[in-house]
């Protein structure tokens, strides 16, 4: 099955941070992060499922996914299927250093989205 994978606006702005931050330090690195997170992003087109739960799933009871990116990013994600045979919905939500503290409300990781 493929995915469509879509990134919420609050993703977006947690890379907008992360970029803006590391900019400080190096515009190359902080330009190269970014090309790269949005690609490492794209492969859960393919087996979403393949990431461990993160540990926002505890609190939230939801299914709540992480891809880790460079060791120190943590991609929060969601994953559904769609009636589709052959498409389902992955919906990236957050992007957070590890060492952030967890998120403990939906709210903190759903409150920009449609549903």
């Amino acid at each position: 099955m493929t995915y469509k994978v879509e990134i919420s606006p609050t993703a977006i702005a947690d890379i907008e941070q992360i970029f803006l931050w590391m900019r400080k330090y190096s515009v190359d690195t902080a330009h190269r992060w970014v090309r790269e997170c949005y690609e490492i992003m794209l492969t859960l087109e393919k087996f979403p499922k393949r990431c461990p739960m993160s540990p926002e799933s505890e609190y939230m009871g939801i299914e709540v996914r992480q891809l880790l990116y460079k060791q120190q990013f943590r991609i929060l994600f969601t994953v559904s299927e769609t009636s589709e045979e052959d498409r389902g919905i992955v919906r990236i939500h957050r992007v957070r250093h590890g060492s952030q503290e967890r998120l403990r409300h939906p709210e903190q990781l759903l409150d920009d989205d449609d549903e």
